[in-house]
């Protein structure tokens, strides 16, 4: 059975204003720096001590139970967490105060980063360490693979479809 053309625009439309008022709302009223088309979960948690301390860049996504801690109550210690163009930050991650995240950056789900990242980083575990270097990435952190050509064969031989074939 086809979705209505109707409802599908309708829907379309409504998650594009939420989501856009949600990050003026962050914007706005919490001073966040949210980057332009940056998509955050509504359970994500960001830290509201010290709000100003979040940067997130563009085409960034934060995804469902992720954690942004800019604040160490204990040590009283207020630091920036900058998170870089086109990254994706998995389901329940915690980012610590202080750590910067370079741009084109995939944050596994769960994981836990206590130290910065470097840019096109795949990163996993707790603590996070680096699972693979030099990820591609496209806007929302999604993983762009190289495509591999096969070797070419020198034991292929090229004939006419119209000659029989022999034997």
């Amino acid at each position: 059975m086809a979705i209505p053309l109707v409802s599908l625009i309708r829907d379309k439309l409504a998650h594009s204003v939420v989501r856009t008022l949600q990050r003026q709302y962050l914007m706005r009223v919490w001073k966040m720096d949210i980057g332009e088309g940056a998509i955050i979960s509504r359970s994500a948690k960001l830290d509201k001590t010290n709000p100003r301390g979040i940067h997130i860049g563009k085409y960034s996504v934060v995804a469902f139970g992720a954690a942004i801690l800019t604040h160490d109550w204990v040590n009283d210690r207020n630091r920036d967490v900058r998170i870089g163009d086109n990254c994706f930050i998995g389901a329940h991650a915690i980012i610590l105060p202080g750590v910067t995240i370079g741009d084109n950056c995939i944050v596994s789900a769960a994981s836990v980063v206590a130290r910065d990242i470097p840019a096109g980083s795949l990163v996993a575990g707790n603590p996070a360490r680096v699972v693979e270097s030099n990820v591609k990435t496209t806007h929302y952190g999604i993983r762009v693979r190289e495509r591999i050509e096969p070797p070419e064969s020198h034991y292929v031989e090229s004939r006419n479809p119209a000659e029989p074939r022999q034997r």
